[in-house]
């Protein structure tokens, strides 16, 4: 879609792009092009600037994007169903915990607490990991309100903590925030893309890309660099191992699952898909353009999930299963809760069967995305793969 098109931002909002760009500009100025990821990095979580870290809203209708927790309950009560079965395995002398990364509007934590407390299994604590503070203090008013009894046994952090956890510890839409390099084949050579100025505007500009990135970039790709057409554009993420073993060093014994869209690596890197995955989010419009207003939009890339079994298996997890939205959904019983919601209205059933397509079909949700589960210190197997696991595509 084309930027000029879209809704023109209200000036409080502009002044802070305006702020961020002024920043970027310094930096530029001062060290010469920045990385890919470093922009990145800066326009999502500059802080007081970035799009993570300012008071924007960007969840549901009135935001940039809509994940599956805003779309419907349906998904947070089947998440809590796979993190009741890990909780229930777990002695109880222990301090069962739950710790989400993320947790965005706060909805799928809320919804995830009320069926545990359904099940009879509420965790002893939940934790929730929040940069933004902004978000923070939605989240509060929002768990204050639907769990008030719980909500003492709510903790917020700014880091990762302290001591490892007995539990699980969830992230939805998370992985796909990190800082992530592009990378353009040109003559047979990796280029690494660059953010310049010329004439004081941002500008993208490519480089030969240094010999150990390039070295780490020619092991994921399914064929050797010469064979990929010229303009051949793609991403990696740097950052995904380092973060990965920061998060499995919190998880002493229990599960670790992540939700997000993403392909295994032959998929993610075929000649075929000669322009990436990265992508803009702004008002619900989904685009290319990387410099419209830096820091009021999201930028994205598909999560390559070869690349994040290889870092936890680094960490000493146990690939715990690996498959599609739909699979891991209906695994969990999505019928059974769909069955005992449709006793309302017309109206609400026709919501309902709404909101179970935009999770599961193909077209829709069900494929793009997916869910992986790694565990450590429990021996058991998941409810949620087993209706079909595909973690034998990991591998490459």
């Amino acid at each position: 879609m084309s930027v000029a098109r879209m809704p023109v931002p209200a000036e409080d909002a502009q002044a802070v792009s305006q702020d961020l760009c002024a920043a970027l500009r310094k930096e530029i100025r001062a060290v010469g092009d920045l990385s890919f990821a470093r922009y990145m990095e800066l326009v999502l979580y500059e802080p007081g600037l970035g799009y993570y870290s300012a008071g924007s809203r960007k969840f549901g209708e009135g935001g940039d994007f809509v994940t599956a927790p805003e779309i419907s309950p349906l998904f947070s009560r089947c998440l809590a169903r796979q993190c009741a079965q890990v909780l229930a395995a777990i002695d109880r002398d222990k301090k069962r915990t739950v710790l989400e990364l993320g947790a965005g509007s706060g909805r799928m934590a809320a919804d995830i607490l009320a069926e545990l407390s359904a099940l009879d299994c509420l965790p002893d604590r939940y934790l929730i990991l929040e940069v933004s503070a902004d978000l923070r203090d939605r989240q509060q008013a929002r768990l204050a309100a639907d769990m008030p009894g719980y909500f003492p046994s709510i903790e917020w952090l700014v880091d990762f903590p302290a001591s490892p956890v007995h539990g699980c510890i969830v992230a939805n839409e998370v992985l796909d925030a990190l800082p992530i390099e592009r990378f353009i084949i040109s003559d047979g050579e990796l280029l690494q893309v660059m953010v310049g100025l010329e004439d004081d505007h941002f500008c993208l500009r490519s480089r030969e890309m240094p010999a150990n990135l390039a070295s780490r970039v020619s092991d994921r790709l399914s064929l050797p660099v010469a064979k990929y057409s010229p303009g051949y554009t793609s991403e990696f993420c740097p950052a995904l191992g380092p973060w990965v073993a920061s998060v499995a060093s919190c998880l002493e014994e229990g599960m670790l699952l992540f939700t997000d869209y993403g392909l295994v690596r032959a998929d993610y890197y075929h000649p075929d898909r000669a322009d990436g995955t990265l992508m803009c989010h702004y008002r619900h419009r989904a685009h290319d353009e990387v410099f419209f207003w830096p820091g009021l939009q999201d930028i994205t890339a598909w999560v390559e999930f070869s690349a994040l079994a290889e870092a936890a298996g680094d960490c000493g997890l146990e690939l715990a299963g690996f498959t599609t939205q739909a699979h891991w959904l209906l695994s969990l019983g999505l019928d059974q809760l769909v069955a005992q919601s449709v006793a309302g209205d017309r109206k609400d059933q026709v919501e309902l069967a709404q909101q179970v397509k935009t999770l599961t079909l193909p077209g829709e949700m069900g494929e793009r995305f997916k869910a992986i589960a790694f565990t450590r210190e429990m021996d058991i197997a998941l409810h949620g793969f087993a209706m079909r696991d595909f973690s034998d595509r990991l591998p490459q």
